[in-house]
């Protein structure tokens, strides 16, 4: 193999000169390399060449995939031998042609813009392929009349997808087109779009960078390479640290998207969180079943990912939300499948006790039709509503419920039942709602068992709706006696499962709070709740407790008795400090009207968020009017109902992890917020009383530690 890349730098400097250009359209300007037609591509003569670049302003004809396939062990010989390959524009499709990957770009067509760019993934903002150029959003230039190729709802099963488009200065993170991958000891790179003619000094800096990098210039990051395991997931939460707003002790994604907990359990003692996750960035797209485990519920490792979507099966565009079964040992999820504009249950089966590899049924999807006798509610997206699972067995008999919504009345949750967990009969709606007031769809439904009757739970798009009562085993059919919200802020499509010790655990999803621009810049999106122990009061309305677990992460702590708060007193808790925090209150709150505690306040006063307990209007209010300085946070307030206890008293439970605020009234009302600070001295906290003493009976403050670090 010829190299002479000594002159050759990143970001600056001549291209590598060893460079043999594959194309039928001339490249604007004339660039200095020898070039061919791909019909006359010599591929013995390729050991001149450090890199091959292919490109076409066209979707690859006919004759260009003959020609492909004739030489295509050569060209992949010459790669994986340590040549370099850089195909751009249509000839991205020559990747799955030449057997470098695995999924066909499912997006391919012209550019509808006047100007297109590139939108970098903060993951991968050093790697060499962007030395020189600066910012996520380096300008773009005029849009030409090549074709574009890209990954749109699918993923690539090969490649790290290290950025997408910008298209008149929107983000289209969706349309994934900048890609790498390994091949033996050579590289491949893939550009679909934007380097069809040479117009600004970001397209020549990209060009110079992506034909030296496959040339073998610049060291890897260490978050690049597919599939990835523990060590590439370090390296990914070091590369999105975001110190000031990610978590510290709630889990979160290594980077990119993560919403709804999944597939919780229990398996020979360990605890398994299945989570949805977007390998392709922070945004909701190409859904699969991200991992971590843990021996504690405190610390958490990063798993493989345990699901993808497969192009050719009925979960192509995504594995959405399902649950755990234990089949008499084995275990199993349900899951729901999306392709094509249907939304179908799936089986997968565990092979290890690791749980780290799964086997889908060859009978998915298991329900290809929707229930005759019942209207259910289509959209513009999906042929039906149909989607999410709660599964449980009653003697010889699985029953499960999915989430739906029936047209002109409500969400619904629709119960089927299966001797095998592969054929499913269509029973009836154990319940429906009014759209009115829990709207037109339910995701998410979930059925849980108590000694004090029976709750269920569903998440509408807004809020996650509760309803306490008695399931009839017999009728199958569930009548409610009480309603209401589980969580009254961010929290969403909850998730719980049997502990070994018989406790009932619940995450839910943390949902993030700032604009879609803000979360592709921190790299990463969506935080999982603090574990819940959740049960049924003896009027049946939920409570919530933490469980002791969690105590493992207290610090230094400071202890308050018999404290009187005085409107015109000063800040008891002024020598305490810190964005992660537990508190623990409780007040004598007969004849008071307000009282509340300040969190992450600057010195000055600038930002801080006040948690207002308004006893006379009951309510407990989140302020968040000054919480941030950005203009991409939210800054409504949050709220919540709040009740005293018999003898007068309001007991507060609170958790502060950066952006997170987990709050807990009298264990029977919660409320989730997210709050964003910029500052990094917005670490103040205090006590205030707004017209009148108020008498802290006691108040507890950790100093928590940090897990994610």
């Amino acid at each position: 193999m010829k190299i002479d890349n000594s002159n050759a730098t990143l970001g600056t400097g001549p291209r590598p000169q060893t460079t043999l250009l594959v194309t039928e359209t001339p490249i604007e300007p004339d660039l200095p390399y020898e070039t061919h037609p791909l019909a006359d591509l010599s591929v013995e003569a390729l050991d001149e060449y450090d890199v091959l670049w292919m490109h076409c302003e066209s979707a690859l004809d006919d004759a260009a995939r003959q020609r492909l396939a004739a030489v295509g062990g050569e060209l992949t010989a010459f790669v994986a031998d340590g040549g370099g390959l850089l195909l751009t524009h249509g000839a991205v499709e020559a990747a799955a042609e030449l057997g470098i990957e695995a999924h066909e770009p499912d997006s391919v067509g012209r550019v509808d813009a006047d100007e297109t760019g590139f939108l970098v993934r903060r993951l991968f903002e050093d790697h060499p392929i962007f030395g020189g150029i600066d910012g996520l959003r380096p300008n773009g230039a005029p849009a030409t009349d090549a074709v574009s190729v890209h990954y749109d709802s699918l993923h690539p099963n090969d490649a790290d997808v290290l950025a997408a488009r910008r298209d008149d200065g929107t983000d289209r993170p969706n349309l994934k087109s900048l890609l790498c991958w390994e091949v033996g000891d050579g590289r491949v790179v893939g550009v679909g779009h934007g380097l069809a003619a040479l117009q600004t000094d970001v397209q020549e800096t990209l060009l110079d960078n992506c034909l030296a990098y496959a040339a073998g210039e610049g060291s890897d990051p260490r978050t690049v390479g597919r599939s990835k395991g523990r060590e590439e997931f370090e390296a990914m939460r070091e590369a999105v640290p975001d110190a000031n707003h990610r978590p510290a002790y709630h889990f979160t994604p290594p980077a990119n998207w993560l919403n709804d907990p999944n597939g919780l359990v229990q398996w020979n003692g360990r605890y398994h969180l299945f989570y949805q996750y977007n390998p392709a960035g922070p945004f909701h797209d190409s859904i699969h079943w991200g991992h971590a485990v843990s021996d504690d519920l405190v610390h958490w490792e990063d798993e493989p990912i345990a699901l993808a979507p497969d192009p050719d099966g009925p979960d192509a565009v995504g594995v959405w939300s399902g649950c755990f079964v234990d089949d008499e040992g084995t275990p199993s999820v349900m899951y729901t499948g999306g392709d094509d504009g249907d939304q179908l249950p799936c089986l997968a089966r565990a092979e290890d006790d690791s749980l780290r590899t799964w086997t889908k049924a060859a009978e998915n999807p298991l329900i290809t039709e929707m229930p005759a006798d019942v209207d259910v509610l289509q959209s513009i997206d999906w042929r039906a509503e149909f989607r999410d699972h709660c599964v449980w067995r009653t003697g010889e008999t699985w029953y499960q419920i999915v989430g739906s919504g029936i047209e002109g009345e409500g969400g619904a949750a629709l119960l089927f039942e299966s001797e095998d967990l592969l054929e499913w009969e269509y029973c009836h709606p154990i319940l429906t709602g009014d759209w009115r007031k829990t709207g037109p769809i339910w995701e998410c439904p979930e059925l849980l068992r108590f000694d004090e009757g029976s709750l269920l739970h569903v998440s509408d798009y807004s809020k996650v709706a509760y309803f306490s009562g008695e399931y009839d085993e017999a009728a199958k059919r569930f009548e409610p006696e009480d309603h209401g919200v589980l969580d009254h802020g961010v929290f969403y499509a909850p998730q719980s499962f049997a502990a070994d010790d018989g406790r009932t655990l619940m995450f839910g999803w943390l949902k993030e709070d700032r604009d879609r621009e803000a979360q592709w810049d921190a790299g990463w999106s969506g935080a999982m709740s603090l574990p819940r122990v959740v049960s049924l009061a003896a009027d049946g309305t939920p409570e919530f407790s933490l469980p002791t677990e969690l105590e493992a992460l207290r610090e230094t702590h400071h202890s308050f008795s018999d404290l009187t708060v005085s409107p015109d007193g000063t800040n008891p808790l002024a020598d305490i400090e810190g964005d992660t925090l537990e508190v623990k209150m409780t007040v004598d709150a007969r004849n008071v009207g307000e009282f509340g505690l300040v969190l992450r306040e600057t010195p000055d006063g600038e930002e801080r968020t006040v948690v207002r307990c308004k006893i006379r209007h009951r309510e407990v209010v989140v302020d968040r009017s000054q919480s941030s300085n950005s203009d991409a946070a939210a800054d409504s307030s949050d709220s919540m109902p709040l009740t005293l206890d018999e003898d007068g008293t309001f007991s507060l439970h609170l958790f502060l992890d950066r952006s997170v605020l987990e709050l807990f009234t009298n264990d029977a009302q919660a409320l989730t917020s997210r709050i964003y600070p910029t500052r990094p001295d917005s670490t103040g906290v205090g006590l205030y009383a707004d017209d009148c003493e108020v008498t802290v009976r006691s108040l507890d403050v950790w100093e928590l530690a940090a897990t994610e670090d």
